[in-house]
């Protein structure tokens, strides 16, 4: 595992990737996602919580700002993300570190809670940093956009977003066990009304209720045809020597 890194394609991606960031449409982003942590780990030890790529620091900020965690650490590939988390202040914050993508530099167990939301989807080997996220922390929360649905075209097309790997929830579901966690709760979500209607307003606003609608009415059906979010919160004490 030394010698693995982030390629040059991916870390230049990255690099000043957060300097032009549209920070508010994070900032609504996060609403649904620490929602999604609470709701997972609100009753798990949360001393101390790493977040692995966690971007402009959104999370943290409403993580710190809802008194999730007595101390919050981020690890970044990139200097843009670090800057900006530096910048917002937040007050839970204990240490914000630039890491090369794949090797944590904290000590085994080091964390009692471990965060990668919306990161896997991004890299090139994500069992490598499930595995190192397992290392560090007692528990891990994983979240991604559940993508793989009919309506996903068959051939890869780079974009702007940067996902790579593409998930449903069985196969989302599979990885982490695959990593050796076990799976203590899971949550299927729309993301945040206020998403929508950042973009496209009254339009968004329709588009957000008739996914909400289904995804109560024909679950099954709503994650075929469109992308929700799913999250994971893992034990890491099942997990296998490597």
């Amino acid at each position: 595992m030394d010698e693995v890194r982030v390629s040059r394609h991916i870390g230049d991606t990255y690099e000043n990737y957060y300097a032009d960031a549209d920070s508010e449409w994070r900032r609504l982003g996060a609403i649904g996602k620490v929602d999604n942590i609470m709701s997972l780990c609100g009753d798990l030890p949360r001393r101390s919580v790493l977040e692995i790529g966690a971007g402009e620091g959104s999370i943290l900020k409403r993580l710190s700002d809802s008194g999730f965690g007595e101390e919050l650490y981020a690890l970044e590939i990139s200097p843009s993300a670090v800057a900006a988390i530096q910048s917002k202040a937040i007050s839970r914050l204990a240490e914000c570190r630039i890491f090369d993508g794949y090797h944590i530099p904290y000590p085994d167990g080091r964390f009692e809670l471990a965060i990668l939301s919306h990161v896997i989807e991004h890299v090139e080997h994500p069992r490598l940093l499930l595995y190192e996220a397992s290392r560090v922390a007692t528990y891990v929360f994983v979240e991604v956009p559940l993508e793989d649905t009919i309506r996903m075209p068959s051939d890869f097309t780079p974009d702007s977003v940067g996902h790579i790997n593409f998930y449903s929830p069985k196969t989302f579901r599979r990885l982490v066990q695959s990593c050796g966690l076990r799976v203590l709760g899971q949550r299927i979500t729309n993301r945040p009304k206020e998403t929508y209607t950042y973009r496209e307003g009254r339009k968004g606003l329709v588009n957000y209720w008739i996914k909400q609608a289904l995804l109560v009415v024909v679950p099954v059906l709503a994650m075929e045809l469109f992308t929700y979010h799913g999250a994971l919160v893992c034990e890491t004490s099942s997990r296998p020597a490597r």
